[in-house]
């Protein structure tokens, strides 16, 4: 073959590509309502979350009354929080409350899933456990104080029983504990219900296979409910972590009495800040603010952390 044959017998030079189409109409209309549509909730987010956490971040580095010029402190605030044994107690019954009750919470919020999953009539039994989240918290306070009182409900059952001399319940060496069985009874029905309704998404025949290899239902949840509501239990806990660090309306109605804190031994970081800048002589409101980015910064590093823990491929079914 001569090389003038094989020379036409190549293949002809790319020719450069034509510049790719625009988008469809449809893409081009979703670009155009991008920000008309994200523009309100950004705005709003910014006003109302990203500017006043700003504004708490720099009035952590002042000592400030409420009123008058702002006096700049640097890190004072955040090394006398470090000093104040109050802060310290506080921020260790923050801690408790986050891994002793939020555990108890989750170990009885997957007793009852796994209880309720076959049993009869669990949409009223999930409405019933549910019930004390729709309740306002100082109600639920109020209402576990009266059960707790000497001659409360659960002084009375316990002489039923043989018991003479029943403890003290609101007595301040108790008074914590019961605070946290408190938020167990709270708790436990809002998580029950979220994990309930992940459950009732995984495919019936999986527990059917299940009973034909003859698992028990502890296998069953360690191999098919807990792995495939595992994304699920992420969120909860997300949830629980959030909410766990802010409580306050349940401990300051529970423990302390008309007008007066509850005793500093059942305080945690939300009362200690409550505390500085709104019961103390002078108002401290520099370390109130400095309690808060504590708070906010634990929030961060927890939900870090879980998001860490709880990652993991999706699973299909």
């Amino acid at each position: 073959m001569t090389a003038t044959a094989v020379r036409e017998t190549e293949p002809a030079q790319r020719q450069p590509a034509a510049p790719a189409a625009q988008g469809s109409p449809l893409a081009r209309g979703r670009k155009r309502l991008f920000w008309p549509f994200i523009a309100p909730a950004l705005v709003l987010y910014v006003v109302f979350y990203i500017l006043p956490t700003l504004a708490t971040a720099w009035i952590s580095l002042n000592k400030w009354a409420g009123a008058g010029p702002m006096e700049f402190a640097g890190l004072d605030n955040y090394r006398r929080l470090l000093l104040d044994p109050v802060f310290q107690g506080s921020f260790a019954n923050t801690l408790t409350i986050l891994f002793a009750v939020g555990g108890a919470t989750f170990a009885l919020s997957f007793l009852l899933t796994m209880i309720l999953r076959d049993m009869a009539g669990r949409k009223a039994v999930r409405a019933i456990i549910f019930f004390p989240n729709i309740i306002s918290g100082i109600v639920l306070s109020i209402l576990w104080g009266f059960l707790f009182q000497a001659e409360g409900v659960v002084n009375q059952a316990l002489r039923a029983f043989g018991m003479d001399d029943p403890p003290n319940w609101l007595g301040t060496e108790n008074l914590f504990s019961v605070i946290m069985i408190g938020l167990v009874w709270v708790q436990t029905g809002f998580f029950t219900t979220i994990l309930m309704a992940a459950v009732d998404r995984i495919p019936k025949d999986l527990y059917e296979v299940c009973d034909l290899e003859g698992a028990n239902a502890w296998q069953r949840f360690r191999h098919v409910t807990l792995p495939l509501m595992w994304d699920v239990v992420g969120v909860c806990a997300v949830l629980w972590s959030i909410s766990a660090i802010k409580i306050f309306e349940f401990i300051y109605a529970f423990a302390g009495a008309a007008g007066q804190l509850p005793p500093t031994k059942v305080w945690n970081t939300a009362l200690y800040a409550y505390a500085e800048a709104f019961a103390s002589g002078v108002p401290k409101y520099g370390s109130a603010a400095a309690t808060g980015m504590v708070m906010l910064a634990l929030v961060g590093v927890l939900v870090v952390l879980l998001r860490r823990l709880f990652r993991r491929d999706t699973v299909q079914f």
